[in-house]
């Protein structure tokens, strides 16, 4: 019984980083669609939602499975759990990455602010190696792993806070361009949203090991901080450092 629940534990997680490596394409490709005034590229992200969709289906199917016929004792119960919460963020996560496709199709107009987009960019660039790193802490249950990936939240957060000003500055000059710099900030807002997501993955890694749930939000750990580095008033490495140091006063704390 031990190894047959081991199996389709394995089988469970493979297909859970399957989901959020598909999840990481889908990001890439909604901010290239939405950068590049790429419409085929982006109807082709919104059809994909579908197959995210169906994956975190598929995976949820697998866990309550797993549930009604191998009867898992509380640490095990605690992996399963994980992996329908996780799935579900994951399943959040591309949703968000369609909505930025759907911008691009909605939004019209040929008004660019290269500064804007390289932004958007740099974003697009943290979360995917969020992603990268909070995944590889999932399939191998890695605590410190997870807060590395959660503390990468800092600079999204950053640079959320810099393309939100630049945004807002354009849009009190160029009036006539309101509804193209409305459209840059809800993208702006949709990949902030998607590093909190990834943040709530980190969460659940934890989760895994401890049975707690412990808030590993840098913004939130920390309303300053953000501000603070984005203005200039304290350098990228000081202030991971800080948050490092309060991310492991949370998780000494439980």
């Amino acid at each position: 019984m031990i190894g047959l629940f081991s199996d389709e534990m394995s089988k469970l997680n493979l297909e859970f980083v399957e989901m959020g490596v598909n999840v990481s394409e889908q990001i890439y490709r909604a901010t290239k669609s939405y950068i590049d005034h790429d419409k085929k590229l982006a109807q082709q992200v919104i059809d994909g939602d579908e197959k995210i969709n169906e994956e975190e289906t598929e995976l949820e199917n697998r866990a309550l499975q797993i549930m009604a016929l191998k009867q898992p004792l509380a640490k095990d119960f605690r992996l399963i759990i994980s992996a329908l919460k996780a799935s579900s963020d994951l399943e959040r996560i591309g949703d968000h990455a369609a909505t930025i496709a759907r911008e691009t199709i909605e939004v019209k107009g040929n008004e660019r602010v290269p500064e804007i987009e390289e932004l958007l960019g740099e974003m697009t660039n943290k979360v995917r190696s969020m992603m990268e790193t909070v995944l590889d802490a999932y399939s191998k249950d890695n605590a410190d792993t997870a807060k590395e990936a959660a503390q990468m939240d800092l600079e999204v957060d950053v640079l959320y806070y810099k393309a939100h000003k630049l945004i807002v500055g354009v849009m009190e000059r160029q009036t006539d361009t309101a509804v193209a710099n409305a459209s840059y900030l809800n993208v702006a807002r949709l990949l902030e949203r998607i590093g909190d997501h990834i943040v709530n993955l980190a969460e659940w890694v934890i989760y895994r090991q401890s049975a707690k749930l412990v808030e590993l939000n840098p913004g939130k750990i920390d309303r300053h901080i953000v501000q603070k580095e984005a203005d200039g008033l304290i350098d990228e490495k000081e202030a991971m450092k800080k948050v490092g140091r309060k991310l492991d006063k949370k998780l000494d704390e439980n």
